[in-house]
């Protein structure tokens, strides 16, 4: 069990910082919530989720919320390494004896990257149960979000997703404001804005130190790799998961009976359940999205060939380096989680005869179909495009048409169908 002193240090030594300048977020969260729910936040590792519970912070304490109110604990200090379930009992009861007046009035309790101590959900539950408290959670784990966790807590968490920065942020961040009419000066700016942006990714410490920002990707794929998956989860083939997050990265689709193929063809040996579980790990971390077919089936969707997404268009780039269908495409999906939708819930990719790049379903109706094509300017390209989208509006009896480019923007009437074209850019600001 951890020193209540240790306990201490850390609730008081965060009461004593100021809390840095913080980049205005597009996710938003009441603060006041009337019932008694857990608000998880939840995202891949450095992708801000510290940086936003400082922000929540800011707010309460421009409320009038006094810091003896608050508690704030990182679960990745090294002074909780090793921390269970009752060091986090201890650690109320020692805020408590701290600041004594609390107790009976309301409080404010924010843990960073809880999944790290077992049966946290436990001790939360507990404390919705017992104090007057809003409790505000991240992580880096979908786990999180798990059927198990979300029984265990009686359906008393509110979950949110935030990732690297969206491209308005990332304007944001960079002190570029977009208006929507634009000089062509203005407009320049945003171009060269989005030109960065979709090589180098949205991760907030690239935007701040862009010198650093290649040795910075490197780390973070390091980290994520080691901490996230090898060490979580005691993995024991390092090479074969370096060999799939290189392979995951440069892949359109995944196929984990060709991969075990690959690895076969280079005489490692490995099961595929190890690999179908590896799959979910990396999935779980929140480094590849999986995103499978759709159909009126769900057992066709279960058993469809999932299509592949990365976290962030850096990661791409430090293994591709030249790309731009995919990176374009990549960035359509990330925007598409931002508005909202779940993959396999809402998103999903569409096959008949031709591809789809992106169903959005709501409510058990195709709300929108979605093409994306980096340069549509050649014929035949615009063709093949056109014309996979006008045979899928007739079969799926959906009307809404995108297609989504590099630059090229117009409304056309084709077969009596309305085709919106817009560039990426502008899509990714509406």
């Amino acid at each position: 069990m951890i020193n209540k002193e240790i306990l201490a240090r850390i609730i008081l030594d965060f009461n004593k910082i100021k809390l840095p300048d913080i980049i205005v977020r597009d996710l938003k969260i009441n603060l006041e919530i009337p019932i008694k729910r857990a608000i998880a936040i939840l995202g891949p590792r450095r992708s801000g989720k510290t940086y936003y519970l400082y922000s929540l912070i800011n707010k309460l304490q421009k409320k009038g919320i006094k810091r003896e109110s608050i508690l704030y604990v990182n679960f990745e200090d090294p002074k909780l390494v090793g921390a269970r379930l009752e060091d986090l009992a201890a650690l109320i009861d020692v805020f408590f004896e701290i600041y004594p007046e609390n107790r009976n009035k309301k409080i404010w309790l924010f843990f960073d990257e809880i999944q790290n101590i077992s049966q946290w959900e436990i001790f939360v539950r507990n404390i919705l149960d017992k104090e007057k408290a809003q409790i505000f959670i991240t992580g880096s784990s979908s786990k999180l979000l798990s059927k198990e966790i979300a029984t265990s807590m009686r359906g008393r968490t509110l979950s949110y997703l935030i990732l690297p920065f969206s491209f308005k942020e990332f304007l944001r961040a960079k002190n570029i404001k977009y208006k929507k009419y634009l000089s062509s000066g203005d407009k320049e700016k945003i171009l060269n804005a989005f030109r960065k942006y979709f090589s180098s990714g949205g991760y907030p410490e690239t935007i701040l130190y862009p010198r650093e920002k290649e040795k910075i990707i490197k780390e973070i794929i390091e980290v994520t790799i080691y901490r996230d998956l090898i060490e979580r989860y005691g993995i024991r083939n390092i090479k074969i998961i370096r060999l799939m997050f290189n392979y995951l990265i440069k892949a359109k689709e995944f196929s984990t009976h060709q991969f075990y193929n690959f690895l076969k063809s280079m005489n490692i040996k490995v099961s595929k359940n190890t690999l179908y579980n590896y799959l979910e790990l990396f999935s779980d971390a929140f480094i590849f999205f999986q995103l499978k077919k759709f159909s009126f089936s769900l057992k066709k969707i279960e058993q469809s060939m999932p299509k592949i997404y990365i976290i962030d268009n850096a990661f791409i780039s430090e293994i591709i380096s030249e790309d731009k269908g995919k990176k374009l495409e990549n960035l359509v999906f990330l925007s598409l989680l931002r508005k909202g939708y779940k993959n396999n819930e809402n998103i999903f990719y569409y096959v008949n005869g031709k591809e789809i790049d992106f169903l959005i379903k709501e409510k058990n109706k195709i709300k929108l179909l979605i093409q994306v094509c980096y340069d549509i300017t050649d014929f035949a390209t615009k063709k093949r495009e056109v014309g996979a989208l006008i045979k899928a509006s007739e079969k799926l009896k959906c009307n809404n048409l995108l297609i989504i480019t590099s630059d090229y923007e117009n409304e056309e009437k084709i077969k009596n169908k309305k085709i919106k074209f817009i560039p990426l850019w502008k899509w990714m600001l509406e």
